[in-house]
Parts: structure tokens; C-alpha cells; sequence
């Protein structure tokens, strides 16, 4: 049986849960006695390939149920906008996006979906819901 070697991406990745990015704001949730959903959409998101150097363009969809707090737009925007010179994977840029979204916004719940453009004739979407227990 073949062993599996270490790829070369062994450690490109190693602080994706630690990198510091900006802060996600939030505002006092004036309804929420109220159960509704809110959208957050962008078209415009960029961020690198850690192997590759190229740029990587994606669709993110980040639907959640505010409780006490929802999230500032300029500031999540801002948080968006500082991938753009960040190498990361796919799997892993979303996950950091949810996490950070959760820990700034403590929602009842939230998901994302994150569609990539296609490389190498691939297209690449993740998705994560967040509920809480």
C-alpha cells in the first residue's frame, strides 16, 4: 500500500484561525422581539490562491437571524475587503467568515455560501450553517 506523502501545501494554512483582520461591528437589534432573516450579498469578494499567487473571485451570501445584535455593513464590508491580499483556500476563507460573523454577532442563526469563480475549469461552492444549541 502507497503511503501518502506531505503535499506541498503543508502549512500554507497553519494560522487561518489566528490572522488578525478587521473588526466586525454590530448595532443594538431594535426588533429583536421579532424572528426575521437578514442577507448580506457580494459579488466582489477576492482573495489569493496560498499555491498559485493568482486571484481567487467569489459570490458570498451570508444569511442570518439577528438576536440581540446585528452587523454594521461598513464594517463587515471592511472585514470582506482585507482578503483581497490574503492567500487562502476556499474551505477555509469561509469557515474563518462564519466565525468571525458568529463571534461578532452571536445570531440565533446564521449560513454562508461562498461560490467561486471557476479555475482550471472548476467551480468551487461551500456552504456552512451555523446553529446554535
Amino acid at each position: 500500500m502507497k503511503k501518502n506523502k506531505p503535499s506541498s501545501y503543508t502549512g500554507l494554512q497553519d494560522n487561518v484561525r489566528s490572522m488578525a483582520l478587521p473588526k466586525i461591528d454590530i448595532l443594538e437589534n431594535k426588533y429583536k422581539d421579532k424572528d426575521y432573516n437578514v442577507r448580506v450579498e457580494t459579488s466582489e469578494f477576492t482573495c489569493v490562491c496560498p499555491k498559485t499567487g493568482l486571484p481567487d473571485f467569489a459570490h458570498i451570501s451570508v444569511e442570518y437571524r439577528p438576536d440581540k445584535f446585528c452587523v454594521e455593513l461598513k464594517s463587515f464590508k471592511l472585514y470582506l475587503s482585507a482578503f483581497r491580499n490574503i492567500g487562502i483556500f476556499h474551505e477555509n476563507v469561509t469557515n474563518r467568515i462564519l466565525d468571525d460573523f458568529v463571534k461578532a454577532s452571536h445570531p440565533r442563526s446564521a449560513r454562508i455560501r461562498a461560490e467561486f469563480n471557476l479555475r482550471g475549469g472548476i467551480k468551487t461552492t461551500v456552504e456552512r450553517e451555523y446553529l446554535p444549541q
